[in-house]
């Protein structure tokens, strides 16, 4: 494993190529013998060309960059006065910070999904990405749709956009649009993943299979882990509500299966990924690939100083942009982020540094995602016979009734974060769930994968030091399985190891650090 991936030499991007065959759907790609080097990164930012933000597209990388970011994907939201002329003025800016700073840049979008939550759209360092990312917004996002139902201005988001069928099924047809353009097209991939999923409770678990089943290999996953870590800090200097500002109640097209603590962070992660047999491990005892990642949804960084250019909404009416930021001298009160890469990174797994390896790796699910600094990197090895064996996102087969070995190599932290200290990690959890194959109810009962358990957990040392490396083994398996690991620095766990729900306007971010890995699954033959 790796440690750190600013030790390794950076790869040139990526030539531009055409393609006309889309990537396979990861559930069928065969795991990978080669060690890895971590690249940090995040895949929802803002700039003054969202109706929301502030912050420049250099400012933006630069700040990222000074994170420690390998890569990171521009996410303005779409929307009426971002679809007139936003892409075309943020195209030669984005170029520009790449020739500036040593960081990927990728240009995506924030799409509003019609009848539910918003998504990160990314697609790679191409000449064809501006056309792609316009056509689709102008086509297909919720924000432009209902805009173009109401001429006379008014924010009347009509039922077929905002909720019901006719809306769910608005926002398949935009991905099977989108898979057919990949495929024909210059472009030749994309990704998207759905951003703070369970914030509001539109998107029900049945919404979520079906993007997955319209756009296997292009819809791959979701947060696990919201932005607005901030949004809990105490007023005034943050705005005191919930981790992500999760902290609303079911609405009219919410999911009616989901209870209240759906609406919460758990340990800052979004409930669907946090509890234990929830939504995310009921998609994996299915056998679905589906990923997480984590980001800082950056718009407004708590106790910046820096304001809103113009905060005129004629003004972004009419130019796509709220104007440069300006230094007021002041801290501005009610920020909820922190900068790209302080708090949140989402680390994949590659032997290069290059567009479309990252876009590869997060394909592949050779992701781990870390709060606050806990850990520089980790890496997980499952095997079933002699040699490496495969990490995160990877499957592999053993014979029935045969052993399964297990390993997790943790490189601690050894500088300061964010909140000002060396954090350790206190326990790390392997965690197993039963493969069972697919539902006929889709929009079934959340906790309906029984087979997901901690199967080991392991106690670091009060003074260990230097890279950690903890095993195990699964013996005698019977039934097709899935691998996962978690780890905290212990502060705010339960008496079993499991991160407890956030309290609203009462949960520190810097207090409470989790890391999350993406499974490994292990078929029975």
């Amino acid at each position: 494993m790796a440690a750190s991936p600013h030790e390794h030499p950076h790869a040139h991007p990526h030539p531009h190529t055409h393609s006309h065959a889309l990537p396979a759907d990861p559930v069928t790609t065969p795991g990978d013998d080669r060690e890895y080097a971590w690249y940090a990164g995040d895949h929802h930012i803002h700039t003054t060309f969202s109706r929301d933000a502030m912050y420049s597209v250099d400012d933006q990388v630069r700040r990222g960059r000074a994170c420690g970011l390998d890569w990171m994907v521009i996410t303005d939201h779409g929307g009426p006065d971002h679809a007139k002329q936003s892409v075309a003025l943020q195209t030669p800016l984005i170029a520009q910070a790449r020739r500036r700073h040593d960081v990927l840049v990728f240009q995506g979008m924030e799409w509003n999904i019609p009848g539910a939550e918003h998504a990160t759209f990314i697609a790679p360092e191409h000449e064809g990405t501006p056309d792609l990312l316009q056509r689709f917004e102008r086509m297909f996002d919720g924000d432009v749709l209902a805009a173009r139902q109401n001429p006379g201005g008014r924010r009347l988001i009509r039922d077929s956009v905002e909720g019901g069928p006719v809306a769910e099924q608005l926002g398949l047809d935009a991905l099977a649009w989108l898979v057919e353009e990949l495929r024909t097209g210059a472009v030749g991939e994309a990704l998207v993943l759905s951003n703070h999923p369970m914030r509001t409770g539109r998107v029900s678990p049945s919404k979520v299979r079906g993007w997955r089943d319209t756009a296997p290999g292009v819809f791959v996953g979701w947060e696990g882990a919201p932005g607005h870590q901030a949004a809990a800090l105490a007023a005034p200097l943050g705005r005191g509500r919930g981790r992500g500002q999760y902290d609303e109640s079911p609405g009219r097209w919410s999911f009616p299966g989901y209870d209240l603590d759906q609406y919460r962070t758990w340990g800052g992660f979004d409930a669907a990924t946090a509890r234990m047999g929830g939504l995310w491990d009921s998609l994996l005892a299915e056998g679905l690939p589906w990923w997480i990642t984590a980001n800082s949804d950056n718009h407004f960084d708590i106790g910046d100083t820096v304001a809103v250019g113009n905060p005129s909404a004629e003004h972004y009416r009419r130019h796509g942009s709220r104007g440069e930021p300006v230094q007021t001298g002041v801290v501005q009160h009610g920020y909820v982020d922190f900068a790209p890469g302080l708090y949140s990174r989402t680390c994949v797994g590659s032997t290069t540094r290059d567009y479309r390896s990252v876009m590869a790796a997060l394909r592949s699910g050779r992701v781990f995602v870390v709060h606050g600094g806990l850990v520089r990197a980790v890496e997980g090895r499952v095997r079933t016979g002699p040699g490496p064996g495969v990490t995160f996102g990877a499957r592999t087969s053993v014979a029935r009734g045969g052993d399964v070995e297990v390993e997790l190599r943790v490189d601690p932290a050894v500088e300061p974060n964010g909140g000002g200290e060396v954090p350790r990690s206190a326990r790390w959890d392997v965690i197993v769930g039963t493969v069972t194959g697919r539902v006929a109810d889709t929009d079934r009962d959340l906790f309906e994968a029984p087979g997901t358990r901690v199967v080991e957990s392991f106690e670091v040392p009060a003074h260990a030091t230097g890279p950690q490396v903890f095993r195990t083994v699964l013996r005698g398996v019977a039934d097709p399985l899935y691998v996962r690991f978690r780890g905290s620095d212990g502060r705010h766990a339960d008496a079993d190891g499991h991160p407890r729900v956030d309290r609203i306007g009462d949960s520190d971010p810097w207090d409470d650090l989790w890391c999350y890995t993406n499974p490994v699954f292990v078929d029975v033959v």
